[in-house]
């Protein structure tokens, strides 16, 4: 069997999983044309992917989290990409997230949405993201906010965002109380130390009423 023909089968067959039906081939495509260490990995709390290139002789390397819905999984994938394309066409010392990344993360973006093949609220939630594109998708709130509609629902939490102020809640096995909102988070206060932390409006949280 041609090799070629076989490394793409075998894309296929893993990203199955990962991704809408109707962009597998996309995202094998970039993998065949842009050759990359990539791996699905362990959820991670800080990043929902990543690219790195540790040496000159090294293959780069693509990480994305495999606990992401689909879509999220598709724009993750094309963020890390366009950091891949981003740094193989204009070097190591290009700013991470400069107009060089933009345009080529706008490139990779646009196909996804004239294909009309996304569901309309993500379509439309993409489109307004390419007027100011962030280093993050998680750093666009409405189009983080749509993602998570796509996400297995888990009956017992909330985003804390829908909470209301002074709200008592569990995260990660850690108490804490709603305080105010400072741009994209509230500033929380743990219960037990009374330290105060900042925590993204759309974290997954559990909320405590009459003590349980």
């Amino acid at each position: 069997m041609n090799t070629l023909k076989s490394k793409r089968e075998q894309y296929q067959k893993v990203l199955s999983k990962y991704l809408p039906e109707e962009f597998i081939d996309m995202v094998v495509e970039l993998l065949v044309t842009h050759p990359v260490t990539f791996k699905i990995v362990k959820p991670r709390k800080t990043k929902l992917g990543d690219f790195r290139v540790n040496s000159r002789t090294e293959k780069p390397q693509i990480t994305v989290n495999g606990d992401l819905n689909k879509y999220s999984f598709l724009i993750t994938t094309l963020h890390e990409f366009a950091h891949l394309i981003n740094f193989k066409e204009n070097g190591p010392y290009v700013a991470a997230h400069g107009q060089e990344w933009k345009d080529i993360y706008s490139n990779l973006i646009l196909p996804t949405i004239e294909s009309k093949k996304l569901p309309e609220d993500i379509e439309t939630a993409l489109l307004n993201s390419l007027i100011n594109v962030k280093a993050s998708s998680c750093s666009d709130v409405n189009l983080n906010r749509t993602l998570i509609r796509y996400d297995e629902k888990n009956e017992e939490q909330d985003t804390l965002e829908s909470l209301d102020k002074n709200s008592i809640f569990d995260l990660n096995g850690r108490l804490f109380r709603k305080g105010n909102l400072r741009r994209t988070r509230f500033y929380c206060t743990e219960i037990d130390s009374n330290k105060g932390y900042l925590v993204h409006g759309l974290a997954q949280v559990k909320e405590i009423k009459d003590g349980k």
